[in-house]
């Protein structure tokens, strides 16, 4: 039996149709990687969202908009776009069940924001205004989903650096906000050349793991990237209900 690993949906944001829907490749990510995907409508019934959580054997959070700001006690500035109030809501909800429940827990882009908030973190709300020197990170739309837009190094000896079997890695990079100050559960383990942060783990849990690029992107061109799923399916794997 493949273990169930949930995905928070975002919502109706960009188009006039009312909609809850996840991207593909990280459902395509999920199934190359031996888990079953489950796509979590953004429900207003806290009960329901805790019916389907119970059976759930990992949480996947996706890339998407930007968190809002009173979640980090920030006032929101002019540069934030695409808030998801009710996606804010159930993540956050799930995400701090998951951690405090030991459930694996897999971070991607948005999703690490949302992890590095959740737990008591802060986020820089736009990159280029309040990071000097910074280097590009946001490659959309005039790259492909594949581009690799800048190296990362990776603090030797963390499960990133374990799972990767590297401490260097070229990454995909679509994104204008970065994580700011990290709560003590997480560790920071990966940065860009300019010190943003680009990963982080909870080494206390059994898997807790934030990315800040897009490896369900590029699963067909690293294995390194497929085999992150792959741990974290596995990890899964042993919460099977």
């Amino acid at each position: 039996m493949r273990p169930l690993i949930g995905i928070p949906c975002q919502g109706n944001l960009r188009s006039a149709y009312r909609r809850f829907c996840v991207g593909q490749s990280y459902c395509r990510a999920l199934e190359m990687a031996g888990g079953a995907p489950v796509l979590i409508p953004l429900l207003r019934d806290e009960q329901a969202l805790w019916d389907i959580y119970q059976r759930l054997d990992g949480l996947l959070l996706a890339g998407g908009g930007d968190i809002a700001p009173h979640h980090f006690g920030q006032v929101r500035t002019a540069k934030v776009s695409y808030v998801d109030p009710p996606r804010d809501r159930v993540e956050m909800f799930l995400v701090r069940r998951a951690v405090a429940d030991d459930l694996p827990v897999l971070a991607i882009c948005r999703g690490i924001q949302v992890l590095n908030v959740a737990l008591g973190g802060t986020l820089y709300q736009d990159i280029p205004s309040q990071i000097p020197h910074a280097l590009r990170h946001n490659f959309h739309p005039d790259h492909a989903r594949n581009h690799l837009g800048h190296e990362v190094e990776i603090k030797g000896g963390t499960r990133l650096a374990d799972i990767l079997g590297a401490t260097r890695v070229e990454v995909n990079s679509f994104h204008h906000q970065s994580l700011q100050n990290v709560p003590d559960l997480l560790q920071v383990t990966a940065v860009a050349p300019d010190g943003v942060i680009e990963a982080v783990e909870a080494s206390r849990q059994r898997f807790v793991l934030g990315v800040q690029w897009h490896p369900e992107e590029l699963v067909d061109d690293d294995p390194r990237m497929k085999h992150l799923f792959e741990v974290f399916v596995e990890e899964a794997g042993k919460h099977l209900h």
